[in-house]
């Protein structure tokens, strides 16, 4: 099944950041991770109904530490959204798919 979440590497992250004209939803996680894993499947449906709206990324902290380190990514699962490049939110922890909707909502 093709996802909806596109994974980043270091030259695909600052790529979609600086040229998406939608909102960039970045998921910072490890396979190892049991919260990140829970948050998975609800980016997917995120990022499937919203697709519209906003790009739904994720970005592994273990294959790619300097960028988790620029971000001062300190746990995990952390989501940021950026807007033009800059970021606009900051979220630590799996949460449910109704918290990602109303902040969401709150965002456009």
């Amino acid at each position: 099944m093709q996802s909806n979440v596109k994974s980043l590497d270091a030259t695909s992250f600052n790529e979609v950041l600086k040229n998406s004209d939608k909102p960039v939803i970045v998921d910072f996680w490890a396979p190892w991770c049991g919260p990140c894993r829970m948050l998975g499947p609800i980016m997917e449906q995120v990022a499937t109904e919203r697709s519209s709206d906003v790009v739904v990324t994720k970005l592994n902290v273990d294959d790619f530490p300097e960028i988790a380190g620029r971000f001062s990514i300190r746990g995990i699962p952390t989501v940021k959204i950026f807007r033009n490049g800059k970021e606009i939110n900051s979220t630590s922890g799996a949460y449910p798919k109704e918290y990602w909707d109303q902040l969401l909502d709150n965002i456009k």
